[in-house]
Order: C-alpha cells, then sequence, then structure tokens
C-alpha cells in the first residue's frame, strides 16, 4: 500500500510539471526562458541538498554527463516553450506520447526483439499521437508547440536511456541540473527575460518540489517495480496532467483529446505489458 501511495504521488508530480508551467507561462507571470532557469536552478539546489544529506559526491566528469546534461536542456527549453500555446494536458499528452514511443523503438533497436503485440501497440500509440499532433479547427493542436513538446519529449526520452546505464540515478541527475544551468545561460543569452515574483514561485515550485523532489522519490521506488510495472504507471500522467487542466485552469476536453489519449495510452499499456523475444545473436 505505501509503494502504491508514493508511486501516485511521483505520477502526480510529474503531471503538476504541466499545470505549473502552463500556469506560470499563459499567465504572463514569467517569460519561458526564465522560468526554465529557475527550474533549473531550484532543482539543482533541492537534488543537491538531498544528495549532501545522504553523502557522495556529484559524478559532473563522467563520459555521459555532457549529453545527459545537453538531452536535459534541450528538454526544459523546449517544454517551456511548448506551454505558450498548448493546454497542460495536451501537452502531457505529447511529450509522454513521444518518450514512450522513442523508448520502444530504442529497445526495438537495441534490446530484445519485439513482439508482434508489442509492435501493434507502439503503432495503435503512433496513430493516437499524430491525431494529437494534427492541427485545425475544435481547438486541437497549434503546430508550433507541438513541434517544441515533440522535441521535448526527444529530449527527455535520450536522458532517460543514457541514465539507464548510471548506476546513482539520483547523483547523475543531480550533476546533470548543474552542468544543465550553464548551458541554458547560454542559449537563452539576450533573450529578454522577464520575472515576476508568481513566476518565480511558480518555477522554484515546480523546478525544486515536483521536479526534485518528485525525481528523488521516483527513483525511491523504481527499484521496487519491475520494467512493465514502472512503464505502465506511467501512463496515468497525461491522465492527471488533461483532467487537472481542466479542473484548475478550465481547459476543455475534447472528443479528438479523448480519443487520442485513449490510443496512446492504450496502445503503449498493450505494448508495454507484453514480453519481448530474446534477440538471435547468432
Amino acid at each position: 500500500m505505501q509503494l502504491a501511495i508514493l508511486t501516485f504521488f511521483t505520477m502526480v508530480a510529474f503531471a503538476a510539471n504541466s499545470i505549473l508551467t502552463r500556469t506560470a507561462i499563459d499567465g504572463s507571470h514569467i517569460d519561458p526562458s526564465g522560468f526554465a532557469i529557475v527550474r533549473v536552478l531550484s532543482g539543482a539546489v533541492v537534488l543537491g541538498m538531498i544528495i549532501s544529506v545522504r553523502g557522495g559526491g556529484l559524478p559532473l566528469l563522467r563520459r555521459n554527463r555532457l549529453p545527459g546534461a545537453a538531452s536535459l536542456t534541450v528538454y526544459m527549453i523546449a517544454f517551456s516553450l511548448a506551454y505558450l500555446t498548448l493546454d497542460a494536458g495536451l501537452g502531457a499528452l505529447i511529450l509522454f506520447g513521444v518518450v514512450q514511443i522513442t523508448m520502444l523503438v530504442h529497445g526495438a533497436f537495441w534490446g530484445a526483439t519485439p513482439t508482434r503485440r508489442q509492435i501493434t501497440g507502439a503503432a495503435i500509440a503512433f496513430v493516437g499521437l499524430l491525431i494529437a499532433l494534427w492541427p485545425g479547427p475544435g481547438g486541437t493542436t497549434d503546430p508550433v508547440g507541438a513541434t517544441l513538446m515533440v522535441f521535448a519529449g526527444l529530449g527527455w526520452a535520450i536522458y532517460t536511456i543514457i541514465g539507464r546505464t548510471s548506476s546513482d540515478p539520483l547523483a547523475a541527475t543531480s550533476a546533470n541540473f548543474l552542468l544543465c544551468l550553464p548551458l541554458m545561460l547560454i542559449f537563452l543569452a539576450g533573450t529578454g527575460l522577464t520575472f515576476s515574483a508568481i513566476g518565480i514561485a511558480l518555477g522554484v515550485v515546480c523546478g525544486g518540489l515536483t521536479s526534485g523532489l518528485g525525481y528523488a522519490l521516483w527513483y525511491s521506488v523504481l527499484p521496487k517495480l519491475d520494467g512493465a510495472t514502472a512503464a505502465i504507471v506511467q501512463l496515468s500522467v497525461p491522465i492527471i496532467a488533461i483532467l487537472a487542466g481542466a479542473v484548475f485552469l478550465g481547459e476543455g476536453i475534447g472528443l479528438l483529446v479523448i480519443l487520442s489519449a485513449s490510443l496512446v495510452v492504450g496502445g503503449i499499456g498493450w505494448a508495454v505489458s507484453a514480453r519481448s523475444l530474446p534477440r538471435d545473436h547468432t
């Protein structure tokens, strides 16, 4: 029961990242670049404090550190910019769909041989993602925002794949957050940063609480979950974000969003619950 509760709160924290980002940026409390910087800085401080209390150093000089920090930078910047136009729930759905499909494709090429069920599930999820990305009338998707969120999803997927080889994911994430900050300052220099007290507060909560502490909580429960369960529980993130967006931000839940969410979540759930075939290396 305790594991289920902790896992649920972790998924809520992940969904809250979308709600907080959309609230801050759509409400003009802070610009996307400023929000990304505050989020990363707050996350680095909180994760660094956790590492200090736990003990152990930060693995700053590692082979995968620069690619990890670079992919995290892409995710953070694109994620913030995308919420200039996307609803919180739709953005989370696109992000989640791209991440999971990318990891399924990566597993197919560099992991175990995918089964017909996994291929079918990934195809269904991809169709659902195309529906979410398709621009048109009725409040579906802004193409620029959708493209940015696709890049955010690719950045987070690459970051996750790189992190799988880490012996201490929490310390690696702390190091990546720390190295991500100067990269962001370089890329975002001269973008005309604007801040307000509310925007900074939302960025601190998003970076320090729902990102920093959320990641720490996730790493504490992840070893207790098998791979399929860990993937399936993340299916709840876009659903939570869609519902929270409707309740707290007044975002509409249209038929296309429901159809897209059903296909993406159902397809990925069908795929990740199947067992892969051992790859033939003969």
